[in-house]
């Protein structure tokens, strides 16, 4: 099996992407092997953090590839979820490996990274798809991902509303 890493890239291109998408790249690919391998992501990410200080001929491991994946491995029912509850006559598990590790990237950062506009978190998602999947998955993955658009405010402001009664309770 090829992993997300080994797919080729021209590398013009992909210099010419920003630091955040090869962030979310990176994110791909460690969710994916975490699953092939069956494995925490978290802990994958902790490996690879660690054998980047260790060996420099890998590359470290940027901030917001690290973000990602705690955040997906943190919220992976809820993001898990909503994206089940989106796919029509699908299953989660029936999903190409990849299309899943793009969807819960996209979602988690619809719903949690308010520094990232909802218009970004999708058009990265299916440029990864283009990238990376089926031919079929851009589509798809824009598809899920408009019907995820429409409730992210809610789940946003209600995580608001959530950290701003927690100081109240702890008084």
């Amino acid at each position: 099996m090829v992993t997300v890493a080994e797919q080729p890239v021209d590398k013009k291109s992909f210099k010419k992407l920003g630091t955040r998408h090869k962030a979310r790249r990176r994110a791909v690919d460690l969710l994916f092997e975490a699953e092939a391998r069956d494995v925490d992501p978290a802990d994958l990410l902790d490996e690879r953090v660690d054998l980047a200080t260790r060996d420099q001929a890998v590359a470290p491991v940027h901030a917001y590839t690290h973000t990602l994946v705690e955040g997906v491995a943190d919220d992976l029912d809820r993001v898990d979820g909503t994206i089940e509850s989106y796919l029509k006559d699908w299953e989660l598990s029936r999903l190409p490996a990849v299309d899943r590790a793009i969807l819960r990237i996209a979602v988690w950062e619809l719903f949690h990274a308010n520094d990232v506009p909802p218009v970004v978190a999708v058009d990265e998602a299916v440029e990864l798809a283009k990238e990376l999947s089926t031919d079929d998955s851009p589509s798809f993955v824009n598809g899920v991902l408009g019907q995820v658009v429409l409730v992210a405010p809610q789940v946003r402001a209600a995580a608001a509303a959530t950290r701003a009664a927690r100081p109240e309770a702890d008084a």
